[in-house]
């Protein structure tokens, strides 16, 4: 380190004298006067913010520019203290008013209906009670706090001397009118529907609170910051309100017309609260103008959010089992595989779904007013409303599975099932037959000592994701300074991301002593079960976790168009309602394997005699369909557009 330092010294001084050395013999300085030629320029992007380049209009408009509200940028805490910016147009009542939220809320109050209830996931803690909804496990604590970054935005750049359109206090009465209007229309509609959440917490449902108060945040992010600074304000803050609203749906706290309506009383609830404050303040309290900006190209950049309805089922039959032959198919029919069965019904294995999410992210540039090329980024989540008989069989109990597995062999022996350690069905049997009174304890111990003592099921996801990329020709039509009609035809790659349900069971390994022969009759051999002895415990216990059920597709190619009327309300942002129809052609998977935990509970050899013994001995392996169906989609929304 020594000698380090004495070489920096050693170079610091090198360079000093180089310097010194540069100042001699340097000839004296010359002022050159530039040639200076009046000459007339547009301040045309005064009202922009954009700081004139002439003379001339630097003197006009000096004291617009030079004044510390609208170029000073410094820590801003006078939150009292009144600011007008001079030369700022005025806004009249209802003047920004678009009233885009109100398609939003009818949409969500239109697809109100398309709902069900499910099983709810079993934990073991739960004392093994059976299921009565279903739910997803994805959990997620973002959305919590999601909802409040448009206001943290907005109040962290005013706080930082950076002004948007309002000075504090026209900020803060607008701010608060629209949190007032927002909670008064939420929570009033909410605690008069009373509809039940989908995770059957409470019957508050819809509309979504966090997501009404995340596009209150988003609108006012817009308002002050993407009308009079950046749009890019606006895309960010719609973009987290939209993020956050999808999550809700995730998190099994809303349904999708909750979310629908509670983004359009969001955004009507600022329109709302923005006009009552340009009543109250007129021209005070304004710091910056709308940016203008004459766009004739109808390029733009979009997020859209909207609600996803056309194929919303999908039906397996024994026409699309894996491996056919392995099946009998009288045994499939006996199970309710059955081409002649009316799919519609919840004991088939038809798979049903609810309107779908749809969340979007677009983009075009165009040559001309009427045409250019884009792309769309397009996630659509179905969640699934019915899961057939699916949903039935994971609550199997351990009489079910063990007599469903051995049958009539069992049934050959009720006077042994008297001992004291069976299950819970067969001690309602007895109680029904009134062959034995049987207390509390007892029951306890029998359900103790059942091979199966606990079986429940995990929905991981229950929904179908298809993530699609697309690009294509973009159309557009102009009607007026404000109206234009579009279209567009897409191709790009749809990829699925699979809906999951987990199995989990425990109990203890039983054994079972049998004896059978083999005999050779007339060239076959033929098995006879001559005893079977009442199964025991043999001390372990087991745990088993596995796929339940999953259903999942390959990567397809997509097809898109739609139409599309667009509502230009200020120089770069617009609003636009639109209808898209895409169809993919997919192949889905599904995989059912409900008895993958008898591997588990038993010794080898129980497990031989059941694969021997059993007449649905298939089912002890992962029953597979696969099936070619054609999705037809429809998706209605509302997109919010920036023009490039």
């Amino acid at each position: 380190m020594k000698h380090f330092w004495t070489l920096v010294v050693i170079c610091l001084m090198t360079v000093l004298n180089a310097n010194a050395e540069s100042f001699q013999n340097m000839e004296p300085l010359k002022l050159v006067t530039p040639e200076m030629k009046p000459e007339l320029k547009s301040d045309a992007g005064a009202d922009r913010g954009q700081v004139p380049v002439s003379f001339e209009s630097v003197i006009v408009h000096a004291d617009r520019y030079l004044s510390p509200v609208s170029t000073r940028v410094s820590l801003d805490f006078d939150f009292f203290k009144s600011k007008t910016a001079p030369g700022i147009k005025p806004y009249k009542f209802m003047d920004d008013m678009t009233f885009v939220g109100v398609p939003l809320f009818l949409a969500g109050l239109a697809i109100k209906g398309d709902k069900s209830m499910f099983r709810v996931n079993q934990k073991a803690e739960d004392g093994g009670k059976k299921n009565t909804q279903l739910l997803s496990d994805f959990k997620t604590g973002i959305d919590d706090y999601l909802q409040f970054f448009g206001p943290a935005v907005t109040v962290g750049l005013k706080l930082g001397g950076y002004e948007g359109r309002s000075d504090w206090p026209r900020l803060l009465a607008s701010a608060g009118l629209s949190y007032a209007i927002m909670a008064g229309f939420v929570n009033g509609i909410k605690y008069t529907a009373k509809e039940m959440r989908p995770d059957g917490s409470t019957a508050n449902s819809w509309p979504s609170g966090h997501t009404a108060t995340a596009f209150v945040g988003a609108s006012l992010l817009h308002k002050e910051y993407g009308l009079t600074r950046s749009p890019w304000f606006s895309v960010a803050g719609y973009g987290m309100a939209t993020a956050t609203g999808v999550m809700r749906v995730l998190n099994n706290r809303h349904w999708i017309s909750d979310v629908m309506s509670g983004a359009g009383i969001g955004i009507l609830s600022t329109e709302l609260g923005y006009a009552i404050g340009d009543l109250l303040f007129k021209e005070k309290g304004l710091l910056h103008n709308d940016l203008q900006m004459d766009f004739e190209n109808p390029s733009f950049f979009s997020i859209s959010m909207g609600v996803g309805l056309g194929s919303k089922d999908i039906d397996f039959t024994n026409a699309d089992l894996v491996d056919a032959e392995r099946y009998g198919l009288s045994d499939m029919e006996e199970l309710g595989y059955d081409d002649d069965i009316d799919y519609e019904s919840d004991d088939t294995p038809n798979i049903r779904f609810r309107a779908a999410t749809v969340v979007d992210a677009e983009g075009a540039y165009f040559f001309n007013k009427y045409i250019g090329v884009g792309g769309r980024l397009r996630v659509r989540a179905m969640s699934a409303k019915t899961f057939g008989k699916y949903s039935e069989d994971i609550q199997i109990e351990d009489w079910n599975a063990w007599s469903g597995m051995l049958g009539s062999y069992m049934d050959q022996y009720p006077e042994k099932y008297n001992d004291d350690d069976w299950a819970v069905n067969y001690i309602q049997y007895l109680r029904d037959m009134n062959f034995i009174y049987i207390d509390e304890a007892e029951e306890a111990n029998f359900m103790a000592n059942s091979p199966v003592t606990n079986i429940y099921g995990t929905v991981k996801s229950d929904h179908l994701a298809e993530f699609t990329g697309s690009l294509g020709l973009y159309f557009n039509l102009p009607l007026s300074r404000h109206f234009a009609l579009g279209s567009k035809l897409l191709i790009g790659r749809s990829f699925t991301q699979e809906l999951d349900i987990d199995g989990y069971a425990e109990g203890n390994v039983k054994d079972i002593d049998y004896f059978m022969s083999l005999s050779n009759e007339k060239g076959s051999t033929v098995q006879t079960l001559h005893l079977l002895e009442y199964p025991q415990n043999t001390g372990e216990k087991w745990s088993d976790q596995w796929d339940y059920l999953t259903i999942g597709a390959k990567s397809s190619t997509s097809f898109g168009t739609g139409i599309s009327l667009t509502y230009k309300y200020k120089s770069n942002f617009s609003w636009r309602l639109f209808c898209d129809y895409d169809y993919t052609e997919k192949d889905f998977t599904l995989k059912y394997d409900p008895y993958h935990f008898l591997k588990q509970n038993v010794t080898p050899a129980t497990y031989k005699l059941m694969q021997m013994e059993s007449d649905t001995s298939f089912l002890m392996e992962p029953i597979e369909f696969r099936k070619t169906k054609k999705m037809n989609y429809v998706t209605l929304g509302l997109s919010f557009l920036v023009n490039i």
